[in-house]
């Protein structure tokens, strides 16, 4: 059964959540310098040192706000995922494999596009350097991978393609794709996830991510004022290096709601 909150921790929660929404709000309008815990108290009406009984320091607050950003990204990736398998469910294992892996690459730039600032924040220049992205949001970031990671090791495992033979990759690299793997994949061996596996992963997040932020970023205004026809071609690209066959534009399966 669940547990009955208490009205007065339905308030600490209630007054948690608009703490952080109003960081969040702060950050995308006026910028990382705007974000001070004297603000956000203005913002509310309520004065500083009565935000830190809810957050330590503007460190921590940042912290959850990120998390936050990762959470509502995963969600909405996992969210076109599964709706994605259910339009292609009869359509046979690859055509659904395919339609999964499109929906998510789409979802993420839909995201992004979206929710530029956002992006930006998690992307691009992040606020917290790395030493300081510890407990809730590296668990989140790694939440995040984790749904891509997920999907490819699907495909890896129903419908495997060529990669690279072990022997074959430069040994720093190998060792790095190695240890990689056992932070996506708790418990994964080299017979489960080759690091050739590994590195057709790598190479199609970077292509996707590059596509993406280059877009995002608007560094693609020089050439393009719409972008979509060749992040299709792209995808078609992607999955042509997995095995799968994509055309460019066909459309995608819908979200409900959407």
């Amino acid at each position: 059964m669940a547990q009955v909150l208490s009205r007065r921790d339905r308030v600490r929660a209630a007054t948690l959540e608009e703490i952080k929404q109003t960081a969040r709000r702060l950050l995308i309008q006026q910028g990382t310098d705007a974000l001070t815990l004297r603000a956000i108290a203005r913002e509310m009406g309520m004065t500083a040192p009565g935000l830190y009984r809810y957050f330590g320091s503007r460190e921590e607050l940042v912290k959850h706000v990120i998390a936050d950003m990762f959470i509502e990204l995963t969600a909405d990736l996992q969210a076109a995922i599964g709706a994605a398998g259910a339009a292609a469910a009869g359509q046979g294992e690859v055509p659904q494999l395919t339609a999964k892996m499109i929906a998510a690459c789409r979802e993420f730039r839909r995201w992004a596009l979206g929710h530029k600032a956002e992006y930006s924040l998690l992307f691009g220049t992040p606020l917290l350097s790395i030493e300081d992205c510890d407990d809730i949001v590296d668990e989140c970031g790694r939440r995040f991978a984790a749904t891509f990671f997920a999907l490819f090791f699907e495909l890896w495992q129903r419908h495997p393609f060529p990669v690279l033979a072990t022997h074959e990759i430069d040994p720093g690299l190998r060792a790095q794709l190695e240890r990689y793997r056992d932070r996506l994949g708790a418990g994964l061996t080299e017979a489960d996830m080759p690091a050739g596996t590994m590195l057709a992963f790598l190479r199609c997040w970077t292509r996707l991510y590059g596509a993406v932020t280059l877009e995002a970023f608007d560094h693609l205004k020089f050439a393009l004022d719409d972008a979509t026809p060749m992040f299709e071609y792209t995808l078609s690209e992607l999955a042509g290096s997995l095995g799968l066959t994509y055309e460019p534009g066909s459309a995608p399966p819908r979200r409900a709601g959407g």
